[in-house]
């Protein structure tokens, strides 16, 4: 009796399924997918541009004040390419859909989501809005402080909030609150899974791949040169490295409304987003300083000698788990075809959910063995981190 050989289509697609199980912060960002790559297929280094909402300045009185549309826009580079690489037999072929996947693709395709779920989730530390409370259990308190600094940053409110806990925060959250809820419908996952679900205008998620953060050793830095704008900040004297991710303050400096541009009374954060090595020198930063216009940030440029307060300080421990509240608007994530080969087994693509996956197969003879490679080419960039708050404990 002839083997009945699993048709490359349904291979193709129970891979994608295990996949998407797997990404559960890719999958509640923006994502979009190309329909131009779907032609000929993606090359590594391929762009998407993404167009941000424009902003304006408000006029007093009747006068004509006209200014310039000037569009914004960020690119995304789709220039990540991952695998995972399998050798089974032919007679391996002839197993069943559930156990192919079980025994093939499943652990196979779990590693390779683990891997782009972690590489995206380094966004975690483009984030400047940050809840500090290093060395501390997470609270609620915290989170709806961090739902505070996304509604004064006007993330839209709908149903598109999102909170993905480390599991240390999970624990420390999901046992004060345990005597708020009954144990039914949704609110039972708390008690058998271990899952908040969804409350204080956020959905809950435990995520185990968000990175820890390990804070620089930065300390008594000040501003050198008042008048500083952009995204590059002087400083002078202080010692210890700065790390890419280290969230901090400039005395004298606060956050605008981003419509009024008034003042908050707010000190605006700050993060580093280049790695500094110490001493004086230029710390690139974001966001951005801008004191006038409709992309203002900040009340005014800091001022000279002003000191800038790096959040958590010198004494608490380098190395503290954290947790992201986000509105899927901060963070966009994309997927590209990548180009099928000639002369081979077999070769195919599928998108799911904006996830573009591609299953090659050669036979070899000499051994009756069938190497198959899955990839994913990919990319993601922090677009709006406005919309996002860190949540720093432990």
């Amino acid at each position: 009796m002839a083997n009945a050989l699993l048709n490359v289509d349904k291979i193709t697609n129970a891979a994608l399924v295990i996949l998407h199980q797997k990404l559960n912060f890719i999958g509640s960002i923006n994502r979009s997918y190309d329909s131009s790559f779907a032609q000929e297929g993606a090359k590594i280094g391929s762009n998407l541009r993404i167009r941000l909402p424009n902003r304006y300045t408000v006029r007093t009185g009747p006068a004509l004040s006209q200014q310039d549309v000037v569009e914004q826009n960020t690119t995304l580079a789709v220039a990540t390419q991952a695998g995972v690489d399998v050798n089974f037999t032919s007679a391996e072929l002839a197993m069943n859909i559930f156990d192919f996947s079980q025994q093939v693709l499943e652990p196979a395709m779990a590693q390779l989501a683990s891997y782009i779920e972690n590489d995206a989730l380094s966004m975690v530390n483009d984030v400047y809005q940050q809840v500090n409370n290093q060395g501390s259990s997470q609270t609620f308190k915290n989170v709806m402080l961090a739902r505070k600094a996304l509604v004064d940053a006007l993330a839209p409110a709908d149903d598109n909030r999102m909170v993905r806990l480390c599991t240390q925060d999970n624990v420390d959250l999901v046992d004060s609150l345990k005597g708020l809820f009954q144990n039914s419908t949704t609110i039972a996952k708390q008690y058998s899974q271990g899952i908040m679900g969804q409350t204080g205008g956020f959905e809950f998620a435990e995520n185990t791949l968000i990175p820890a953060f390990a804070r620089g050793a930065g300390a008594a830095y000040v501003v050198n040169g008042a008048g500083q704008v952009g995204s590059v900040l002087v400083v002078g004297t202080g010692t210890g490295a700065m790390n890419k991710g280290d969230t901090f303050t400039i005395t004298g400096v606060f956050r605008v409304h981003p419509e009024t541009r008034l003042s908050t009374g707010v000190l605006q954060q700050f993060v580093v987003t280049s790695a500094y090595a110490g001493g004086g020198g230029s710390v690139t930063i974001s966001p951005a300083i801008v004191v006038s216009g409709p992309t203002q940030t900040v009340s005014a440029s800091p001022a000279n000698a002003a000191p800038l307060v790096i959040n958590g300080g010198a004494s608490v421990s380098n190395a503290n788990q954290q947790s992201i509240a986000y509105h899927k608007d901060a963070f966009t994530f994309a997927s590209a075809d990548l180009l099928l080969p000639e002369g081979v087994h077999f070769a195919a693509r599928k998108v799911m959910e904006g996830v573009s996956m591609r299953i090659v197969r050669q036979y070899d003879i000499n051994s009756d063995r069938v190497p198959a490679r899955l990839d994913v080419l990919y990319g993601f960039k922090t677009i709006r981190p406005q919309l996002a708050c860190r949540l720093a404990s432990n």
